[in-house]
Formats: structure tokens, C-alpha cells, sequence
């Protein structure tokens, strides 16, 4: 592991926000959800996430996540994805999604 100065860190914008619509990417080659992210006043966006062995589309909606908000949009599966969902896998490699213990305002970035 190599060692980053704090400016480093500070580069990447990692922010809080609530998912509040999530469906399958029908055009994903794995399987994968289509989630919209309410990142307060940086609005509404978009990402595609692998995260399907743990979650169901209507149990998402409502769960605060931490995205990566200032990677270049991506087309995923026909969709462009516009901020990274973060997690981490378990032991069988299933993505379990990065959270936190209580409500924190939409957009609030990660300190």
C-alpha cells in the first residue's frame, strides 16, 4: 500500500445520498440495477451497480449510500452512469453496499 497526502484525498468527492428509484439494467451482461441517487442540491443522478445478490429493487429505495461523485460519466449497459456506488465484497465476492448507522442530509460529503 503506498502512502497519499491529504490533498490527494481531498480530490475525490465522496458525498451521501438516498437512493429513490432502483430497477433492473435489462441490457447488463451481468446482473445489475439501474439506481437513481437524490444527492441534494447536486441533484438527481444515475449509476449502474452489480449489487444484486444481496439487494432487491424495492428494498433500496430509501437507503442512504456513499458515492463517488467526480468520476467522468460512463455509458454501462445502454445507461449513463454518473456516480459510483461504493461497497465492498464479501467472502463469496458479492457486493455489499457502503453505509452508515443514521441519517445524514443529502450531499453531505465524506470527511
Amino acid at each position: 500500500m503506498s502512502l497519499i497526502e491529504w490533498a490527494d484525498f481531498e480530490k475525490v468527492e465522496l458525498r451521501v445520498g438516498t437512493i429513490v428509484q432502483a430497477k433492473p439494467n435489462e441490457k447488463a451482461r451481468k446482473p445489475a440495477y439501474v439506481l437513481t441517487v437524490d444527492l441534494g442540491e447536486m441533484g438527481l443522478k444515475t449509476s449502474s451497480a452489480q449489487i444484486t445478490d444481496h439487494y432487491e429493487p424495492e428494498a433500496l429505495i430509501g437507503r442512504q449510500v456513499l458515492c463517488v461523485c467526480n468520476f467522468e460519466p460512463k455509458r454501462i449497459a445502454g445507461v449513463k452512469s454518473e456516480v459510483l456506488v461504493t461497497g465492498a465484497h464479501d467472502e463469496q465476492n458479492s457486493v455489499v453496499l457502503a453505509g452508515f448507522d443514521h441519517q445524514v442530509p443529502n450531499g453531505t460529503r465524506l470527511l
